[in-house]
């Protein structure tokens, strides 16, 4: 359902033909919805390609699943005189309470192969620095 939390909208073009036969195993009962169809062929097509995203995530160094950035964290690493380069696939959030110039300070770069939420000051900040 579009709008749970814990999900993201995406919106892709589907030729007629192949919406039609989508349509067709969900009248006939395969599936719930399109949706449903569509959330199963995601994964089935992940699942086919999980040890090459295992690979390619411990070669980029990427975090599997969710990391998120707190405001004592960001001061923390501020106080400590160092910055951190966000590398997530899954999502990776900064604390809605995180001031533009805090996460300025102490965020070098942000690589989200996902969803990177943020204020939008903070996004704005950043602005570049996010790949």
């Amino acid at each position: 359902m579009a709008g749970e939390p814990g999900t993201e909208k995406i919106t892709i073009n589907i030729g007629p033909v192949d919406l039609g036969r989508i349509d067709l195993l969900v009248q006939e009962g395969f599936f719930t919805t399109r949706t449903d169809f569509i959330r199963t062929a995601v994964r089935n097509q992940l699942a086919t390609s999980e040890r090459a995203i295992e690979q390619t995530v411990a070669r980029r160094t990427l975090v599997l699943g969710t990391q998120h950035f707190s405001r004592r964290d960001l001061e923390a690493l501020r106080d400590a005189g160092e910055q951190v380069h966000i590398r997530v696939l899954g999502l990776a959030t900064v604390a809605e309470d995180v001031p533009a110039e805090l996460a300025t300070a102490t965020i070098a770069s942000v690589e989200v192969l996902g969803a990177f939420r943020a204020s939008r000051a903070v996004k704005a900040a950043l602005g570049a620095r996010i790949v």
